[in-house]
């Protein structure tokens, strides 16, 4: 049996805690060199928060990105009206235990939003991640009006030459990217580089314009994530971006954090079964130069809680 027709036969059978992580490709993911720099991190086995804690340990900490009296914008998925264990948005626990260490490292503000698909109002509520954040000491902001978006020169984009983007990335020091990992009817698979359309207002321009070529065009623009941090607890693995009903959700209890992108959206697509070089805008990504998707050649830790 297929890779990819496995992981659809066990997420509509109600696939076990942890099983995706073996037949997704974590186990093909090569560690090089223990001694070196990590270029990726890749953590199993534990709950959101706990596997963050880990897995940023291995990177030298958040400290490492992020400093003293900076302020910082944590961009996750809160796209859809729906609870946590739909797995249509990113897992609030992950996004209160990004928030948590930021503070603790010393920054003077950490601003977390998205432009939702669903109402933002309910999308905040119901994802969890409202609460979450807040209750970690994050500022939750509003991204339904227009008002809250600038234009900006898109350098390079062969469709997307310009677009409005969410006036905190532009203003804050540090982006953290914090995408769930999740089927996509249009482009096979979301993570980091399509989490980007929350951030931008006329995202229907990218829908209607080529959408695999507007993904890459904004991933030219200079302001972007310091890290990106993949959330592959529970994964949508069908009916996405959205979903059905928690038969389309597969329990990996897994995690991704890396700097690289591209790289993270080719470990992402090896742990949803997805052949990369069918995930368009990831080789369109590669071949600029804007990561590499030849994560054979990186130094990546694996972490089995």
């Amino acid at each position: 049996m297929r890779r990819r027709d496995f992981i659809k036969k066990s997420a509509g059978a109600g696939m076990v805690a942890g099983a995706a992580f073996s037949i997704g490709g974590f186990k093909s993911f090569r560690a090089v060199k223990e001694n070196d720099k990590y270029d990726m991190v890749a953590v199993m086995g534990g709950n959101p928060d706990a596997m963050f804690d880990l897995g940023i340990q291995e990177l030298g900490g958040i400290g490492t990105f992020v400093r003293k009296g900076q302020t910082v914008v944590v961009k996750p998925n809160i796209g859809w009206d729906v609870i946590p264990e739909l797995a249509a948005n990113t897992n609030p626990l992950l996004v209160k235990r990004i928030i948590e260490h930021c503070l603790k490292a010393g920054t003077k503000d950490v601003y977390v939003f998205d432009h939702t698909i669903d109402n933002g109002v309910n999308c905040y509520k119901n994802s969890g991640i409202e609460k979450a954040a807040k209750s970690a000491g994050a500022k939750v902001v509003p991204a339904i009006s227009e008002k809250y978006f600038q234009e900006v020169e898109i350098p390079g984009g062969i469709k997307l030459k310009k677009t409005k983007v969410h006036e905190l990335i532009l203003e804050a020091d540090v982006f953290i990217n914090v995408p769930v990992l999740k089927d996509h009817n249009s482009t096979r698979m979301t993570c980091c580089l399509k989490n980007m359309m929350g951030v931008v207002w006329d995202r229907g321009f990218w829908h209607a314009n080529n959408l695999n070529q507007c993904i890459v065009d904004y991933a030219l623009f200079h302001k972007k994530p310091a890290l990106n941090i993949i959330d592959c607890y529970n994964v949508l693995v069908k009916h996405g971006p959205q979903g059905v009903s928690k038969a389309d959700v597969v329990q990996m209890k897994s995690q991704i954090i890396t700097t690289d992108w591209v790289a993270g959206d080719t470990a992402a697509s090896k742990m949803l079964g997805v052949e990369t070089s069918r995930i368009e805008y990831i080789p369109m990504a590669h071949k600029l130069g804007l990561g590499n998707m030849e994560i054979d050649q990186l130094n990546i830790k694996r972490i089995k809680m």
